[in-house]
């Protein structure tokens, strides 16, 4: 989800800098103890991430070690200390992580999935209890999960009728006819296929493909572009569109997953992006968003700090099936006791739909697991394991609110080891005991705290936080009170029509044509955005082309995933040239 910006001329996603530095790295080094007068244990090689301070430097000196490397563009040190110096490293100022630089041998089990091979959703489903969901013929049939994202291919797994329709394409692609709805990016189609992917005879085919919720259908609304790049404006406007047409025929719109967030810190009463998935949930629709990739004692992300909606964090299960030995995911964030995680979900090395050709598939290749598959880590893949499970229990229990669906899952839930004193102690999915809970009776629950009201008339640059845009051609800073198009944000006019579910007006959002005002088969209609211009004169002015779209200060990394197939994000440039209709395996949009 969300992470520190990049500094200019550093390669995209760099600040996301290495939850892990490899995705096969388990865990962090947990600390050394010593009896007193004993020889100090030997040298370790470590990774140590860091807040691109020089603080990082002196406090390896203090604990004795040396760099024998740097990773400038991933804020990260190669460090040789004695490994009884290393709890005292991890807490030192400028130091946000400290983890193995091994390699590791796979741990096999009887799945015959090794940690550095990735978790299949075969595995995961029976982990975390969807499987036997599936057995009693609950699959999340007829619930429709609005995933507001880079978009969704239609790849092996999402080609059943119905079970990709897409909404409007809010991205900067959406200009463009070869790339509107596709995820170019291979993000979106990642977490499509953990929801609710399903390949032909699952899920009772234990070796066909299936996604937490099988029988559920994605609403698939784009925001993101190849690179990942969106502004918190067209995230507000996509909320605002799910709320809008969440009965629509066909929809049913019972789920919002949101992986994405911001490092804004105005108050959630006011940010105008936490007060939109508030909005969303008291019209009765669950929203789950990623807590973000900052690492241990940081806090969640917006707008998964707003009390109300399900934040998620990650576990790592180390390659087993059991849970017993599960672990918080040392890049999940921990919040503080003020807001945390409410939940966690499996966000380690798992194996979903590969996006071929996408910039994660080019950018990291040794993330494709088979011709068909994909390995990723991060919140985001956590978010949507959350998601499936609230379509399945959506599927059993339609009249169940949002506020019912989160107390069934939080008190559902099982304990997991590294939850931080300073957060709630969430623990992690049983989809199992959150079904039998519900079978065993009414189910109450209020999410907000006492008093908690929100009104999103706060600012809408600060809702950016450090994330913004830059136009390619002018190198202008998207910024102010304005959203893409450069129109006038005001804060009371938005708020009480979004509150009404009345934001989008016959394709208009904020003043602007975004879209079309209607169905056109089995997608939304696109329409050009009335010109080709920007409209704010200090957002550019210039023309956008549809395939230019280049610098960002933030790249991908308000994306909640944190590490792709072994590496951590990192390329600054997309090597595809061009998307064409019979480039997804030889299907295509019907």
């Amino acid at each position: 989800m969300n992470v520190r910006p990049s500094r200019p001329g550093r390669r995209r996603a760099a600040t996301l800098a290495i939850a892990l530095i490899a995705a096969t790295v388990p865990a962090a080094i947990a600390p050394a103890t010593a009896a007193a007068g004993a020889a100090a244990e030997p040298s370790v090689s470590v990774i140590v991430r860091h807040d691109g301070s020089a603080r990082a430097d002196a406090a390896v000196a203090r604990a004795g070690g040396v760099v024998t490397a740097r990773l400038r563009s991933l804020d990260a040190l190669v460090v040789r200390a004695p490994h009884d110096t290393l709890s005292s490293l991890r807490n030192a100022p400028g130091v946000l992580a400290v983890t193995a630089d091994r390699a590791l041998k796979p741990h096999n089990t009887a799945s015959g999935v090794g940690v550095g091979v990735g978790n299949t959703m075969s595995q995961l489903a029976a982990s975390t209890g969807a499987r036997g969901a599936w057995r009693q013929g609950v699959t999340g049939a007829g619930v429709g999960v609005a995933l507001i994202d880079t978009g969704v291919v239609p790849v092996a797994g999402l080609t059943s009728p119905g079970k990709i329709i897409n909404g409007p394409d809010l991205s900067f692609e959406s200009q463009t006819d070869d790339r509107r709805h596709l995820d170019t990016y291979g993000h979106g189609t990642h977490l499509a296929g953990i929801i609710a992917g399903r390949d032909a005879g699952a899920p009772a085919d234990t070796g066909a493909f299936a996604g937490v919720a099988p029988g559920a259908h994605v609403i698939n609304v784009k925001v993101g572009s190849f690179d990942g790049a969106a502004d918190v404006s067209q995230v507000i406007a996509a909320i605002d569109w799910v709320v809008a047409h969440r009965d629509d025929p066909r929809l049913n719109i019972r789920v919002l997953n949101l992986a994405f967030g911001t490092d804004g810190a105005q108050d959630p009463r006011l940010d105008p992006l936490s007060y939109a998935v508030d909005v969303a949930w008291r019209h009765g629709i669950v929203v789950t968003v990623a807590v973000g990739n900052q690492g241990a004692r940081r806090p969640v992300g917006m707008p998964a700090a707003n009390p109300r909606v399900l934040a998620v964090g990650a576990v790592d299960n180390h390659g087993t099936v059991t849970t017993r030995d599960d672990t918080v995911a040392p890049f999940s964030a921990s919040g503080a006791r003020s807001r945390s995680a409410d939940i966690h979900a499996p966000g380690v090395r798992v194996v979903s739909l590969r996006d071929a050709g996408s910039f994660l598939d080019l950018a990291f290749p040794q993330g494709r697991h088979d011709d068909r598959f994909f390995r990723g880590s991060g919140t985001s893949q956590a978010t949507a394991f959350v998601s499936g499970a609230a379509a399945l229990l959506l599927q059993k229990r339609p009249d169940l609110t949002p506020d019912q669906i989160k107390a069934l899952l939080t008190r559902s839930d099982t304990a997991v080891r590294g939850v931080l004193a300073a957060s709630r102690g969430a623990g992690q999915l049983d989809i199992a005991a959150a079904l039998r809970r519900l079978d065993r009776g009414a189910v109450t629950g209020d999410s907000a705290p006492a008093g908690w009201e929100a009104t999103g008339l706060g600012s809408l640059d600060a809702s950016r936080g450090t994330h913004r845009l830059v136009d390619p051609a002018s190198g202008v800073v998207l910024s102010g009170e304005q959203d893409i198009f450069g129109q006038t944000w005001n804060p009371q006019v938005w708020a009480a029509a979004a509150n009404q579910g009345q934001a989008w007006t016959d394709g208009a959002w904020n003043n602007s044509t975004w879209t079309g005002s209607g169905w056109t088969g089995t997608s939304w209609g696109g329409t050009s955005w009335g010109g080709t211009s920007w409209g704010g004169t200090s957002w550019g002015g210039t023309s956008w082309g549809g395939t230019s779209w280049g610098g960002t200060s933030w790249g991908g990394t308000s994306w909640g995933g944190t590490s792709w197939g072994g590496t951590s994000w990192g390329g600054t440039s997309w090597g595809g040239t061009s998307w064409g209709g019979t480039s997804w395996g030889g299907a295509s949009w019907g």
